[in-house]
């Protein structure tokens, strides 16, 4: 097999910002596999909270060797971004060589739409009641929060967009008091979700508290070696491919978490409609799909995924799988 990998950057319509900083464009690698005769690709977002970065992730993907399958993938690298990006190009490859869906090949149902979360960056509470004002026909949005001053952002979302449904993302900026604080203004405001509302090494601070909103893992789920960590403390976990390391061992967790009662979330990172692909086939039936990438950029990939009113569809043959 022939492996190349290529850095592109996608301009943001806007300047993306949540607790840990802003940006105004997304920076992924790309990988193609050939076999001479068919080929495959798939999307990688290195993320520095997890300690990736684009050199890192390269550098995991050079280190591979001339043959493998997704199996011996599973091993040869750990779930992250450089893992996803491999897995999703080899699933893309044998779909091809197949001359069938990715869906056929897995075993799954055909694929349809699924009703997407639109994400609100953090800025004040003046911007985010614009934002959602601005947006305020979407059925559900996502709120960008985990500052010292949260409520007044909450409240002004609610204002800008009353008859949308609210998920919210503290990406763990909020402290346990914080969050016993807030909780009875996340149901009062109608707030459906709340994902990693604390860091992911001090969460055990949720056993024994109570959840009147669910609550989400993100930061704290990342394979099925995760879900041990995870009782008592999550309704829902959030699924995404960079930390799964792609869609192969994504399945398996979400089968997993299934079994064990949690809800799931399928989340992304801010990439192209590359990445967003394999990511809609797990979204099917999800308690919330987070599938936004695409809507928050200025420019995409040919023949991107498809949005309208009845959500994120799956991919056409011509972009992946």
């Amino acid at each position: 097999m022939q492996i190349d990998v290529s850095r592109d950057v996608f301009r943001l319509a806007q300047v993306f910002t949540i607790s840990r900083g802003s940006r105004t464009e997304a920076k992924v690698l790309t990988v193609r596999i050939s076999d001479g005769q068919y080929l495959g690709w798939g999307e990688c977002v290195p993320y520095a909270r997890y300690g990736e970065t684009l050199d890192s992730v390269e550098a995991e993907i050079a280190g591979l060797p001339d043959s493998f399958d997704r199996v011996q993938l599973m091993d040869l690298l750990p779930a992250g971004a450089a893992r996803n990006a491999v897995d999703c190009a080899l699933w893309d490859l044998e779909a091809k060589r197949a001359g069938k869906r990715v869906w056929n090949l897995a075993g799954l149902p055909q694929p349809g739409p699924e009703i997407t979360a639109y994400t609100l960056s953090l800025d004040t509470a003046e911007a985010m009641q614009a934002q959602a004002a601005a947006n305020a026909h979407r059925p559900l949005l996502k709120i960008k929060l985990g500052t010292p001053d949260d409520m007044p952002r909450l409240e002004a979302v609610r204002a800008g967009a009353p008859d949308a449904t609210i998920i919210v993302d503290a990406n763990e900026g909020w402290s346990a008091a914080v969050y016993t604080d807030l909780a009875p203004h996340l149901v009062r405001l109608g707030v459906a979700l709340v994902e990693q509302p604390l860091p992911a090494g001090d969460d055990d601070a949720l056993i024994g508290m109570e959840r009147p909103v669910p609550v989400c893992a993100d930061e704290s789920c990342h394979d099925r070696a995760s879900l041990p960590k995870l009782k008592g403390k999550y309704d829902v976990i959030n699924i995404k491919l960079d930390k799964t390391g792609g869609l192969t061992e994504a399945l398996e967790l979400r089968k997993a978490a299934i079994a064990e009662g949690y809800d799931i979330m399928v989340g992304c990172m801010v990439g192209s409609s590359l990445a967003m692909a394999p990511a809609t086939l797990l979204a099917q039936g999800a308690m919330v799909t987070d599938l936004d990438g695409p809507l928050l950029l200025a420019e995409d990939r040919d023949n991107p995924l498809t949005f309208d009113d009845a959500g994120v569809y799956p991919p056409l043959a011509a972009l992946w799988g």
